[in-house]
Order: C-alpha cells, then sequence, then structure tokens
C-alpha cells in the first residue's frame, strides 16, 4: 500500500528528482553546447536543493536569533553555509563556461556538439 502522506510530505525530493532528471536530459540529448550547459546549471540547482532540503527541520528556527525561555529546535546551518559557496562557484563556472562558448563560437562558427567533433 502506497502512503500517499509520506510521499506527499516530501515534494521537495520530488522536485529534486525532477529537476535533476531535467538537467540530464539536456545534457545528454542536446547537441548545443549552451542547452548542455544550462542543463548542467540545472542539475546543480537540483544538488543546491536537495542540500537545503536535508538542513530543514520541522519547526526549527534560524540559530542566529536566541529564543529566551524557550527550549528552541533550531535549523541546521551548515547545508546552507555550504550552498551559499557552491552557487558562489556555480556562478563562477557558469561565466567561464559561457565566454569559453563564445569562443568557441567564433573559431569554428557552430555550438553544435556534433559538428565540432567533426571539425576537430
Amino acid at each position: 500500500m502506497v502512503d500517499f502522506g509520506f510521499l506527499l510530505g516530501h515534494y521537495n525530493y520530488w522536485a529534486v528528482v525532477v529537476l535533476f532528471l531535467i538537467g540530464l536530459y539536456a545534457m545528454v540529448v542536446k547537441k548545443n553546447l549552451i542547452k548542455k550547459f544550462m542543463g548542467l546549471n540545472i542539475m546543480d540547482t537540483s544538488i543546491f536543493l536537495f542540500y537545503i532540503s536535508m538542513g530543514d527541520v520541522e519547526g526549527g528556527v534560524s540559530p542566529i536569533i536566541a529564543h529566551e525561555g524557550a527550549e528552541a529546535i533550531y535549523v541546521n546551518p551548515l547545508p546552507s553555509v555550504l550552498i551559499l559557496t557552491a552557487i558562489v562557484v556555480a556562478v563562477s563556472t557558469t561565466a567561464l563556461a559561457l565566454s569559453l562558448i563564445i569562443r568557441i563560437y567564433e573559431e569554428y562558427g557552430t555550438l553544435d556538439s556534433e559538428r565540432l567533433v567533426e571539425l576537430m
């Protein structure tokens, strides 16, 4: 018997799987280099969402705000910090990749990956 409450309660993990598969599809099937790289960015985003989802605690509060008089349950801040760093790295990687793609287009006149293999 399928427990729909469990499945609906973890919708964020389903979103991670769907985003990851969309990105993987774009990377494997698309021939255009920009579309392949956008697929990689979608996969990055799904991993960011996965880590942030793991750090969430139901009913948890931010650990930077002190709650006096009551025992507080805090959200784990480590995944958010790691993902913030990963986002900066992803933006840098995107800028570098797009500049390389522009250079490839200037040199070969195409962004089709199969055509580029033929030309090299």
